[in-house]
C-alpha cells in the first residue's frame, strides 16, 4: 500500500526535471555580478519595421517581440506563422520589381519550441564588462532558427537575438514604440518616412548609426527607445538579431533606489486589508445590534452580538497575561514537603 501510494510522488519527481528545464527568460529577476534588474516593465507585445531595397527586389521585415512571455497570438500574422511558443519573431515580405508574385515568409529569432518546452539558453552580461564607459545589460536569447532560401529545408540556420539594454534615466524604454494591434500600414509609412530622413540626415554623419547615436527618428518628434541595429549572419554562420534598448531600467542602481517605492506598494496592500477587516467587523456589529433590538428589544451592552464575551475580555486578556507569566517564571519551589 505504501508503494501505491508514493507512486503519484515518484511520478511528479520524474517529470520535475522536465518542467525545470522549460524555461524562458525571467525578465523580472535578473541578478548579475550581485546587482538586480528588472526589465519586466518592458514587458508586452512590441514591433519593429526594417526595410531592405536592391535593383531587384524590396524586403519588408516586421520583428515582432515579448522579451518577458511568448508572443501567442502576435507569433500569427495572415498566413504567415512563426511559432507561438517563441518571444520574438520575424515576418519577411519579398516584393520583386519585376511584378512577380510578392512572396511572405516567417522565421523565430528566440524562443522555446513549439511544444513550450526546452530553454532560450539566456546570456546576460553587464555592459560594463565590455565597456567600461557604458552602463546596461547584453542580453542574449536563442532558439530561432533562419532559412537563407525560404524554399529550401536544407538551407536552415540557427537564429538568436542579441539586446542591448542601455540605461538611460531619462526614458521607460517604452518611447516610440507602437502596439502590435495597430494598424501596420500606417506604422509602416511612418517608420520608412522617418527612416528615409534617418538616412538624409546620416550621409554628412558618417551613416545612419552616427546620425541616430540618440535614438531620435530624424525630425520626428517621436523619439524610439528600441531600435533595429542589424539581422545577419555572426561568426559561427547563425543568424543574430542585434537591437538597441535604451531604459531606466537597465540602469545598476534602479531597483535598488526604488526598493523603498516598491515596499510602499506592498504596505498599501496589508493596508487595504486591514480596513477590510475593520469593514467587516463593524458591518457585523452594526447588523448584530438591529437584529437583537428588533428580536429581543435589547439595550446598551446587550445589542451587541456576543455582549458578554465582549465584555469579559478585559479578564480574560488579564487571565491569559498571567498565565504567561507563571508559565515564563515557572511553579516555583515546593512548599511543605519534598520528593523522597
Amino acid at each position: 500500500m505504501r508503494l501505491q501510494s508514493s507512486s503519484p510522488l515518484i511520478f511528479l519527481t520524474s517529470l520535475l526535471p522536465s518542467l525545470t528545464a522549460a524555461s524562458g527568460f525571467d525578465c523580472a529577476h535578473i541578478r548579475v555580478d550581485g546587482i538586480e534588474y528588472d526589465l519586466s516593465p518592458l514587458a508586452g507585445v512590441h514591433s519593429l519595421y526594417h526595410v531592405e531595397q536592391t535593383e531587384d527586389v524590396i524586403v519588408n521585415t516586421t520583428y515582432v517581440l515579448n522579451i518577458c512571455k511568448p508572443l501567442k497570438g502576435a507569433a500569427i500574422r495572415g498566413k504567415a506563422k512563426c511559432g507561438t511558443s517563441k518571444n520574438i519573431c520575424g515576418f519577411q515580405e519579398t516584393q520583386f520589381l519585376d511584378g512577380s508574385e510578392d512572396f511572405e515568409y516567417a522565421f523565430p529569432v528566440a524562443g522555446l519550441d513549439p511544444m513550450g518546452h526546452g530553454s532560450i539558453d539566456r546570456e546576460v552580461t553587464r555592459l560594463k564588462k565590455l565597456d567600461s564607459d557604458q552602463e546596461g545589460l547584453l542580453v542574449k536569447l536563442n532558439g530561432g532558427e533562419y532559412r537563407e532560401e525560404p524554399t529550401k529545408p536544407k538551407s536552415k540556420k540557427g537564429a538568436s537575438a542579441v539586446i542591448e539594454f542601455q540605461c538611460d534615466p531619462d526614458r521607460t524604454g517604452l518611447e516610440g514604440l507602437k502596439d502590435i494591434k495597430e494598424d501596420d500600414d500606417k506604422q509602416r509609412r511612418a517608420i520608412k518616412r522617418d527612416d528615409d530622413k534617418d538616412k538624409d540626415d546620416g550621409d554628412d554623419k558618417d551613416g545612419d548609426k552616427d546620425g541616430d547615436k540618440d535614438g531620435k527618428d530624424g525630425d520626428s518628434k517621436i523619439s524610439r527607445s528600441l531600435t533595429f541595429k542589424s539581422f545577419g549572419p555572426g561568426d559561427d554562420k547563425s543568424y543574430v538579431l542585434k537591437l538597441d534598448w535604451k531604459t531606466k531600467y537597465a540602469c545598476d542602481n534602479h531597483v535598488r533606489d526604488n526598493k523603498g517605492s516598491n515596499s510602499s506598494s506592498h504596505w498599501g496592500f496589508f493596508t487595504w486589508l486591514i480596513i477590510i477587516v475593520f469593514l467587516c467587523t463593524a458591518a457585523y456589529l452594526i447588523f448584530g445590534s438591529w437584529l437583537n433590538y428588533n428580536r429581543y428589544g435589547a439595550r446598551g451592552w446587550d445589542l451587541l452580538p456576543h455582549g458578554d464575551t465582549i465584555r469579559d475580555i478585559p479578564y480574560i486578556f488579564n487571565d491569559w497575561i498571567r498565565r504567561v507569566i507563571n508559565t515564563v517564571q515557572g511553579t516555583g519551589t515546593r512548599g511543605g514537603y519534598s520528593a523522597v
